[in-house]
Order: C-alpha cells, then structure tokens, then sequence
C-alpha cells in the first residue's frame, strides 16, 4: 500500500524545519562513511532531502552529492546551506527520468522520506542506479526509553491525538509495513542497523515549534500549543528539557556485496 504522494505537504514547514527537528549526529555519518567505504571518486544520492541535513553531512565523504525533493521551499534552504552541492526538484518518481544525470551510485539516503514513497518501486529502481557494492541507508532518530526523555509520552500523546485526523497518518496506522520488511523482500536484503545516541537540552519553545515541521499536525499547531507548554513545564528546568535522540541508520545491500 501507498501513501498518496503530495508533494508540497511540507511547504509551510521549510522555514522551521531544522530548528525544531533533532539534529542527526555528526559521528552517524562517520559511521555510514566507513561501514559503506565512501571515497572521493562515489557519487551519492540524497532522496527526499528536505533542507538538505543528510546532503550536507556527508559531502565531504565524496566526490559528488545530489539533493532531490519534491518542495521548492525546502531546496531552497538546502542551496542557501550548500549552494555548491547539485539540488534538484523531483521525488522517487522521477527517478527513471533522472538516472542518465544522476550516474551510478555508490549510496542512497533517505531521512524521514522513504515513508512517502512507492517503496517497492523505488527499491527496484534504485537496484538499477546503484552499483553493485553500493547501499541504501534509511535515516531516522528515536528516543530511548530513558529517565531524560520521559516528557516524551506526553508529547507524543497529544501530537498523536491531534494527528489522528490526518488521512496519511491513518492510513499508515492501518496499512503499514516496517522498512525492514519491506527491503527484506527487495534486492536490499542485507540489513544492519548502526547507532549514536546524545543527550541535549532542548527549550520547550524548540519543540513547540516541532510541532509545526510535523505534517500530520502543524495546520492544528497553534492550537495545542498552550497544552503541550502545560504538560511540558512538570518536566522543564529554566525553560528547557533533556532530550536523548538515537541517530540511526538502516544500511541495506544486495547479498552480492558481501
């Protein structure tokens, strides 16, 4: 099943998007870089890019980087961080066309996107991009089940009540396959997972304005945000919370890589 593709979901939310998401760990990329042999002659495809955090992390790995998504407003905060890396507006969709110029690939990254996309189909298009040692890496961050994120389940409490309206939230609610399944009956069948887990402290305001980066319920952002300030304060010292984010990387390969 697919999410239906819209491909300005996240217009409104480009401005505020790398201020109030998690940042992704600078040692993940380290990690990735070594674990999938990235030299300067590997040319590597960021899919669904959004403001670029991933492009950005790992250019300096490789000879050549490419941003792809959907959101002029989003490229246009990546080129303003990165103008000498090559951005372009398209989705999975547009692989096919985009191959001859993208070239063989040595990584495909995809952070917070590969949820939006016809995965099965863009899994067997990227089989024919990616050469033959290459890998996907699928980004994301958690948070621990530790004592410093323990304002999370109210967070996520009223985020969830508030998303639970929206049609693509439900339809993953009810119709939904783990990544992990999904490439297991792919070519990307060789799975590992890899870890970088940080402690911060994050104001209450910065995640209020999460809210706002968060598809499902930014339209009802200023709605809840007096609730979520009240449910945070019990958790809050001088207006801010410990926040322990697990940067983490999903690398699949094809069997014949080893």
């Amino acid at each position: 099943m697919v999410i239906p593709f819209e491909p300005h979901r996240f217009q409104n939310a480009a401005a505020e998007y790398l201020a109030g998401r998690p940042a992704y760990s600078p040692r993940l990329f380290q990690r990735i870089a070594l674990l999938c042999e990235l030299d300067r002659t590997h040319r590597v495809l960021d899919l669904g890019c959004g403001p670029g955090q991933i492009a950005i992390a790992l250019a300096p790995f490789v000879g050549h980087v490419t941003g792809i998504d959907p959101e002029p407003e989003m490229l246009g905060q990546a080129r303003a961080a990165a103008p000498e890396l090559e951005w372009i507006v398209g989705s999975s969709y547009d692989l096919p066309s985009l191959a001859p110029r993208l070239g063989r690939l040595r990584l495909v990254t995809m952070g917070r996107s590969f949820h939006w996309m016809d995965r099965p189909a863009t899994l067997a298009q990227l089989d024919e991009m990616i050469e033959p040692d290459g890998a996907i890496a699928l980004i994301a961050d958690e948070h621990p089940d530790v004592p410093g994120n323990a304002w999370h389940a109210a967070f996520k409490a009223i985020t969830d009540r508030v998303g639970a309206s929206d049609p693509a939230k439900a339809f993953r609610d009810q119709h939904w396959l783990p990544h992990e399944a999904v490439l297991l009956e792919s070519r990307f069948h060789v799975l590992e997972t890899i870890a970088v887990i940080e402690s911060s402290r994050v104001p209450v305001e910065t995640l209020v304005m999460r809210t706002r980066t968060m598809s499902s319920v930014a339209r009802h952002a200023e709605q809840f945000a007096d609730e979520l300030r009240g449910v945070l304060a019990p958790f809050a010292e001088d207006g801010a919370v410990t926040e322990v984010i697990a940067s983490r990387a999903l690398i699949a390969r094809r069997a014949s890589a080893g």
